[in-house]
């Protein structure tokens, strides 16, 4: 293999590897902006990729298995939104519980589905080349001969850049995030902008699932989120929680992942097991380095009580 077509692969599977990643961060993006601390992305992926696999196994229908996943991803965040915004249960136990529930229940009805608790050969989402462009070197095959979702993807980031800071909604759900009370004044329901930031949360972090699922490795396995939504969660935090910076976090940490398997391919005297350790050691650096100065959401984790003077 030449050096052009090892590093063309390279930056391939540096994109694909950082896309569950991206959705499950940008998903969070929404739940932290309103306050709401999300430490159950870990879940709302794994439920999301076990869910995309019964739906495509139930339904013959790669479209029915995303639909699903969307569709579980939501209602999880449904069940930590009213977990954290209604009955005001600490929002860090909130999510470790869904977390430990996701593992278990997915375990479960794996092996019910699937006997071996491993779906075989899912029906994938193939990838779409754009005629002109998918023939440019490097560039062609990285960005314009990718799957539907990688292209959603890169319309999400400036969509959603635009919607926080150049719309009425995204001032809405930043001002929840930062000052409650005052948004409350405004005649912003924080109920309603935080239920409604969870569930979006949810349904994104399904569809990352999704897509480890059905595009990535096209089965599914127990545990196969295997601490992405920690990760994910990390590049949020790295990332500032902005959606540029949260999305080129995540590329860094795909491009981590993807060089320790190349390392592992190349038979070099290396213990496995300290380059699997990789991406979670680069996150780890990644938030000491940024210890004390990136700023969160001043209400993040912080249940509003309307009937209280103090926040």
């Amino acid at each position: 293999m030449d050096k052009l077509t090892f590093f063309t692969d390279y930056l391939s599977a540096s994109l694909r590897l950082s896309v569950p990643l991206a959705f499950a961060a940008l998903g969070g993006l929404f739940s932290e902006r309103s306050g709401v601390l999300n430490i159950a992305l870990e879940g709302m992926l794994l439920s999301g990729a076990f869910a995309s696999a019964a739906g495509a196994v139930l339904t013959g229908n790669v479209w029915g298995g995303m639909l699903l996943a969307i569709t579980v991803g939501g209602i999880v965040g449904l069940l930590h939104a009213y977990l954290c915004v209604t009955l005001r249960v600490d929002q860090l136990v909130s999510g470790l519980a869904i977390n430990l529930t996701a593992a278990g229940l997915t375990s479960f009805w794996s092996r019910i589905l699937f006997n071996s608790g491993q779906a075989q050969q899912l029906p994938g989402i193939q990838a779409i080349g754009i005629p002109g462009l998918q023939n440019i070197p490097i560039v062609g095959s990285l960005l314009f001969n990718q799957d539907p979702l990688i292209y959603l993807l890169f319309l999400l980031v400036p969509f959603i850049t635009y919607l926080l800071f150049r719309t009425s909604l995204g001032l809405s759900l930043r001002a929840v995030g930062e000052y409650p009370r005052a948004a409350d004044t405004a005649g912003v329901s924080v109920t309603l902008v935080r239920y409604t930031a969870v569930i979006i949360s949810g349904c994104m972090a399904g569809l990352g699932g999704a897509y480890l699922a059905l595009v990535h490795v096209k089965f599914f396995a127990e545990g196969m989120s295997a601490g992405k939504g920690f990760i994910a969660l990390a590049a949020l935090i790295f990332g500032r929680w902005h959606p540029v910076s949260t999305a080129f976090a995540c590329l860094l940490f795909g491009a981590t992942e993807a060089l320790q398997l190349r390392i592992q391919a190349f038979n070099l005297n290396i213990p496995y097991q300290f380059l699997v350790m990789l991406p979670y050691v680069i996150a780890l650096l990644a938030l000491i380095g940024l210890a004390g100065k990136s700023t969160p959401p001043a209400a993040l984790g912080i249940p509003y009580i309307p009937e209280s003077r103090e926040q």
